[in-house]
């Protein structure tokens, strides 16, 4: 290591060295980011707007779309400056930052997601009780708690990445800065990191996925007692949107963290990657606002206004 040059910044190798490609990749996660942003507004302007979404559902609904924000900017701003950029550094210290605000909103948002989880299993097996399980001092403490587990769990894995040396090789192959990928270009021990990364990632992920799965085997048993179909479909419906997000976030992060080393490359990291931190985002509210009755028909007010002042 004395002979090793210490490393000051990283260069972000991205998704690809064409310049023709990535003006294409520019354009594209350029347009995804703006629509990102202007779904996820969307739906937290017609929360607030809306007097008729003033329940527990669209407040976590709100609090989803703001984490889906801070998601996406931690990520791709950095991304689409690289894209145009010669030189596509980061400082050693700009991508602990990087890698700190990505571990943030991740983490919050799988427990914002189990607290929607919980306010349906209250909506649909509970309806009699529901207001007093779920009042707003309730709500509040579930999204607060929610931010204390990401911030915690972010700050341990930014800590320990603090200590680590880095010298000699400094390409990361990914377009952000994440700590996998950060830990390989470690001259130190990096052994503590990842039993840390690995601990926090099975207790987060594990805990925050079995009490969605218990919420939802109640869910699911209490709509099949209903007898009418009809009264099984409007059940049914109040929580589809929430399903097919978790099931896409679940279904990404499962994939990812149980596919066998033999199917393991950068590309296939990579695009998964964009599925879970840049695309899911802007899916997030599209599914919201097409699958949800109510929140169509706010949204739909809403461009009515806008229409009427033109």
């Amino acid at each position: 290591m004395g002979n090793r040059t210490n490393v000051t910044e990283f260069i972000l190798l991205g998704l690809s060295s064409d310049p023709q490609i990535q003006i294409f990749f520019f354009l594209v996660f350029l347009v995804v980011y703006l629509a990102t942003l202007l779904a996820n507004m969307v739906i937290m302007l017609v929360v607030r707007a809306d007097s008729h979404l003033h329940t527990p559902m669209y407040f976590f609904l709100f609090h989803l779309s703001f984490v889906d924000i801070c998601y996406s900017s931690a990520i791709v701003p950095k991304m689409l400056v690289n894209f145009l950029a010669e030189h596509k550094t980061i400082s050693v210290n700009g991508c602990l930052a990087q890698m700190f605000f990505i571990f943030l909103p991740a983490g919050a948002e799988i427990f914002i997601l189990s607290a929607m989880a919980y306010d349906r299993y209250a909506a649909i097996c509970d309806p009699l009780r529901y207001m007093e399980t779920m009042s707003k001092g309730i709500c509040v403490l579930l999204v607060s708690g929610a931010w204390t587990i990401g911030f915690i769990d972010a700050l341990l894995n930014t800590v320990l990445a603090l200590r680590l040396h880095f010298c000699g090789f400094n390409q990361i192959h990914h377009f952000s800065c994440e700590l996998p990928p950060l830990l390989q270009l470690s001259c130190t021990d990096t052994f503590t990191n990842q039993v840390v990364l690995f601990t926090s990632v099975v207790i987060l992920g594990s805990s925050s996925f079995l009490f969605t799965l218990i919420s939802y085997i109640h869910i699911i048993c209490t709509i099949l007692r209903i007898r009418s179909a009809e009264g099984r479909r409007k059940a049914f419906s109040t929580c589809s949107s929430h399903l097919m997000v978790v099931g896409l976030l679940y279904l990404t992060a499962f994939f990812q963290y149980t596919k066998p080393s033999s199917v393991s490359s950068v590309a296939l990291d990579e695009m998964v990657s964009i599925q879970y931190s840049i695309l899911t985002p802007m899916l997030n509210p599209i599914i919201y606002s097409l699958k949800n009755k109510e929140v169509k028909t706010a949204v739909g007010k809403m461009l009515g206004k806008f229409k009427f002042l033109k």
